[in-house]
């Protein structure tokens, strides 16, 4: 049996002029990449976010220029070596297996390509991580659907604004109060999750006076696209020392205690089970199923908590009966089986609490 193989093929006539096309396309698109005004349009309000801009102007591109080669040259075979009608019913295209030089080129070029991305993006990287830890050190909560901000010699949080002052190194401390939180600002070009019961760290130092959004970048929970309306603003020093001073006037009185137990028991009655059913879809079950005890996700499946017997006792120690669960809700607690958000933190009034235990009640 004689093993049919195809004649050797030349690449086609005009491949070089449209391969000289093609370059002049992918020069117009490194260049326009590099010349783009990009701070026009989003502007860099922190110093390393210059370095982010040299990152995404490299990666644009170098991934515009493969594109152009790529789709270009899919376009250019696809119409030359495409079949014609007068090809015999067996034809077979043009073989390309074992071709050394063309696997050494294709196997090399991505390969330097991902070294180098590696190469630039290390040492952006590396320029991110140096900045200084010294300046102003503010912390942001995460909440549903909020961040809070709390800052030395201020009493309590501060609730609208997020306000820091020009060219002082700033160590932003990220945690949350409730669920996972995103916390981006597209000005800074840095991004971070906020986590329950873990405090992660971003150093930047402002060097754009200007009022920039601060964006909520993971889903938490049905209100999370109103995460989108509080401000960072940057400012002069005087500017910032005056609206400091303001919040520390006018929080001179609030605590900075976290809310704890022993408050003053909450009123049960009245409760609305139908209210607490759509309230435990807002605020808890990203952390818990209407399941048994042991199908965990946060924290333990809630199904029957007020009625089954072989349920284990509540995250304090205590039985689980209405009057135990609404302290829990209220005061919140951390314990070896985990921590649960107080009311001020997930948002709850007495009536939320007591629409929840309601509902719990219902769960048999």
């Amino acid at each position: 049996m004689v093993e049919r193989t195809a004649q050797p093929a030349g690449l086609g006539r005009g491949f070089w002029a449209y391969t000289a096309i093609l370059t002049l396309v992918a020069i117009v698109s490194i260049v326009f990449w590099y010349v783009f005004p990009l701070e026009r349009y989003l502007p860099a309000a922190i110093v390393t976010a210059r370095q982010v801009d040299t990152l995404f102007r490299f990666m644009a591109a170098t991934g515009s220029a493969l594109y152009v080669f790529i789709v270009g040259y899919l376009v250019y075979f696809a119409i030359v070596f495409r079949a014609k009608a007068s090809d015999a019913p067996d034809a077979i295209g043009i073989q390309i297996h074992d071709n050394r030089k063309l696997e050494f080129w294709w196997t090399v070029i991505p390969v330097l390509f991902v070294v180098l991305l590696s190469v630039v993006s290390v040492r952006i990287w590396y320029e991110i991580e140096l900045e200084p830890a010294n300046g102003l050190v503010v912390e942001a909560i995460g909440h549903q659907f909020y961040f809070s901000f709390r800052y030395p010699q201020i009493n309590g949080e501060v609730t609208d604004e997020m306000h820091l002052p020009l060219n002082v190194p700033v160590t932003l401390n990220l945690t949350s109060a409730d669920v996972i939180h995103g916390f981006w600002v597209p000005a800074m070009r840095l991004k971070n999750d906020t986590v329950p019961g873990l405090v992660t760290s971003i150093r930047f130092t402002p060097r754009l006076a200007g009022r920039y959004p601060i964006i909520c970048t993971q889903f938490c929970g049905v209100e999370h696209s109103e995460m989108d309306k509080q401000i960072l603003v940057i400012e002069d020093k005087d500017s910032f020392d005056r609206w400091y001073k303001g919040w520390q006037q006018k929080n001179a009185n609030a605590s900075n205690a976290l809310p704890g137990a022993g408050g003053a028991a909450i009123s049960l009655q009245g409760g609305d089970a139908a209210a607490g059913k759509l309230l435990f879809s807002q605020k808890c079950t990203a952390c818990h199923k209407l399941a048994p005890f042991n199908q965990t996700l946060v924290g333990p499946g809630l199904e029957g908590v007020l009625h089954d017997s072989n349920h284990p006792n509540l995250v304090n120690g205590q039985a689980a009966n209405p009057a135990d669960v609404a302290s829990i809700l209220e005061n919140g607690y951390t314990g070896s089986m985990g921590a649960m958000p107080s009311a001020s933190s997930n948002g709850l009034s007495p009536q939320d609490i007591a629409n929840l235990v309601a509902f719990l009640n219902t769960l048999k």
